[in-house]
């Protein structure tokens, strides 16, 4: 097995109610709650981080293809959000993202970058089967 990233993300959380601060390979970031759902939204909740990484997927696997096929296409923008569903007795999440450009381009030019988009990486996890295994470890 092999990782696919070079340090793992870690996370801590004190007494302040939701907030937690997030180590990543170049900095930390902070996430919390919404004051609605009793945080203090001092950061983005998981929610919307999950959504961001659809996002900025999405937008760095366009931008590279565009390059890469010399494609002049100056601005990219993508709006994403996320709902729950119940069908057949189990929740089911959906993803709704709306691609645009900066300008017209030609239909099957967006048909391709609408193919792009959805092998983005996040896309494919998204999508597919995901494993999450837990290891619970005591300072005993």
């Amino acid at each position: 097995m092999k990782y696919i990233l070079e340090n793992p993300v870690s996370g801590h959380i004190g007494q302040q109610k939701y907030k937690t601060t997030i180590l990543w390979r170049n900095g930390e970031l902070i996430t919390d709650e919404p004051e609605k759902l009793g945080g203090k939204d001092l950061g983005p909740d998981p929610y919307t981080l999950l959504v961001s990484s659809l996002v900025s997927c999405t937008l760095a696997t366009l931008r590279m293809y565009i390059d890469r096929k010399e494609l002049h296409i100056d601005e990219i923008q993508v709006t994403a959000n996320m709902y729950l569903r119940i069908e057949k007795e189990q929740v089911v999440t959906y993803f709704d993202r709306e691609i645009s450009f900066g300008h017209a381009i030609e239909e099957n030019t967006v048909l391709r970058l609408q193919q792009i988009a959805d092998e983005c990486p996040i896309s494919k996890i998204l999508k597919g089967n995901a494993v999450v295994n837990t290891i619970m470890k005591t300072n005993n």
